[in-house]
C-alpha cells in the first residue's frame, strides 16, 4: 500500500529531478533587443586580434569565420577584397584595422555591421603525457550605423573533439604517443581545424547565446 509518507518521497524525488532538468538546460543570457532592432545583413569581418604566441592565429581563424556567418544567413563581405582595401589605405595590422571608427568602416564597405574577434588560445600545447591544439576566440557584432554593440559571445575547441584517437597503453607508451601527437599536429597545422571548430561554435546561429538567424536563411526570424 502506498503511504502518506511513501507519496511524499516520490512527490520530492519527481520535484528534485525537474529541477535537476531545469538547471542542466542551456539558459539565452545575452539581451537580443538591440540585434532585433539593427536587423543587420551585410558583416565586414575585421582581422583578429592575435593574442597568443602563433603568428598564425589571425589568419587562421579570419579564414574559417565567413562560412558560419554566411550559413546562418549573413552576407560577408569577401575576405580578400576587405584586406586590399585596407592595405591600400596604409592598415596592414588587425590594432590599426579594429581601430578605424564605425563610421569609417561604413563609409568605406557600405556594410550593416562589423565583426570584432580576439584570438587568445591558438596552437598546440605538449603536456607529459599528452598533447593536444587549442582554439579559443571571441567576438562582438557591432553596428556601423551608431557604434552600439549588437553581440558578442565567445568560444573555444580543442584537437580532440576533432575525433582523434590514440590507443592507451604504459607511461612509456604514453609519452612516445604524446610526442608524435605534437609532431603531427605541427606538421598538419591541426590548429588550422581547430580553428574552423571554434568558429562554428562562436558564430553559427541556432546555438545558446549565439548570433540570430540572418534575413538570408529560411529560419531568419524563427529564434
Amino acid at each position: 500500500m502506498l503511504t502518506l509518507s511513501h507519496l511524499k518521497s516520490v512527490l520530492a524525488l519527481t520535484l528534485a529531478a525537474m529541477l535537476a532538468a531545469c538547471a542542466g538546460a542551456p539558459r539565452q543570457t545575452v539581451d537580443y533587443s538591440a540585434l532585433r532592432a539593427a536587423k543587420p545583413r551585410t558583416i565586414v569581418v575585421l582581422p583578429p586580434l592575435n593574442e597568443t604566441s602563433d603568428v598564425n592565429a589571425t589568419n587562421g581563424m579570419l579564414s574559417q569565420m565567413t562560412q558560419p556567418l554566411a550559413e546562418s544567413g549573413y552576407y560577408v563581405l569577401p575576405v580578400a577584397e576587405v584586406a586590399e582595401t585596407f592595405r591600400q589605405n596604409g592598415l596592414t595590422t588587425p590594432a590599426d584595422i579594429q581601430g578605424v571608427s564605425a563610421a569609417k568602416l561604413r563609409q568605406i564597405f557600405g556594410a550593416d555591421a562589423a565583426l570584432y574577434t580576439k584570438v587568445t588560445q591558438y596552437g598546440s600545447v605538449y603536456q607529459v603525457v599528452d598533447a593536444n591544439t587549442y582554439v579559443t576566440a571571441s567576438a562582438k557584432l557591432v553596428n556601423l550605423g551608431n557604434g552600439d554593440v549588437l553581440w558578442q559571445g565567445a568560444a573555444g575547441a580543442s584537437g580532440k573533439e576533432l575525433g582523434n584517437a590514440y590507443a592507451q597503453g604504459g607511461l612509456v607508451g604514453a609519452l612516445v604517443q604524446a610526442a608524435v601527437k605534437q609532431i603531427a599536429h605541427t606538421l598538419s597545422d591541426e590548429s588550422w581545424d581547430v580553428a574552423g571548430l571554434t568558429s562554428r561554435k562562436l558564430l553559427s546561429a541556432g546555438r545558446t547565446n549565439g548570433l540570430l538567424y540572418g534575413p538570408h536563411s529560411p529560419k531568419y526570424g524563427t529564434d
